[in-house]
């Protein structure tokens, strides 16, 4: 069984998604929170397995929310809920500890795919996030260095991070960086880290 909390300050929204996982036999809501500090206190009561959280709420957004909750109970998966289709928006939620990010305007079976996806320990991303990203040229390969670095920044690690990871300087991770964004005609750290969480488990 998959147990779901639902934060969102629209009470109609968590109503309709209830009621839609409510014909599912493997997923159960146990709890859900208008706000952010709400969230906070139904997640500590009902340690579920996964987090659907807005990111625009009172008191608490969703950002700091998940990466509250990643720091106490770092099992729990996180998937965004938003209306926001900016990539800072789903930078920031996948820092935070994000597994997934999909858009209100998504439908019903989009959310069912994700919480699938997540709790079997994968990403999810919405499609529509992913422009850009799809006409890379993968048949270009990548040096075994480049390849560590790919993986590393899947896992959602800072440059900082993979120089520390890779025992290299952070001015040499950023050069990595570079090259490999050229070597795949990718355009910014946003299309770069979706490549890299799709393709992390590829090479």
């Amino acid at each position: 069984m998959i147990n779901i909390v639902i934060a969102e300050d629209h009470q109609s929204l968590i109503d309709g998604i209830k009621i839609f996982l409510d014909y599912e036999d493997d997923v159960t809501v146990v709890g859900e929170a208008n706000n952010g500090e709400q969230l906070i206190d139904v997640v500590r009561k009902t340690k579920p397995d996964i987090v659907l959280t807005d990111i625009r709420m009172p008191k608490m957004d969703g950002i700091t929310a998940a990466r509250l909750i990643k720091r106490e109970f770092p099992d729990i998966k996180i998937i965004a809920f938003s209306m926001f289709e900016q990539d800072e928006a789903m930078l920031q939620m996948q820092a935070a500890g994000a597994s997934g990010y999909i858009l209100k305007n998504s439908s019903l079976k989009v959310l069912l795919a994700a919480i699938k996806t997540v709790m079997a320990g994968q990403t999810y991303f919405d499609e529509s996030l992913n422009s850009g990203v799809d006409g890379a040229d993968t048949e270009i390969p990548l040096s075994k260095r480049e390849i560590e670095i790919v993986k590393l920044i899947g896992e959602g690690k800072t440059s900082q991070d993979i120089a520390d990871a890779l025992f290299i300087g952070k001015t040499t991770v950023d050069t990595h960086r570079k090259n490999i964004l050229k070597k795949l005609n990718l355009h910014g750290k946003s299309e770069l880290l979706r490549y890299s969480m799709e393709k992390k488990y590829d090479f």
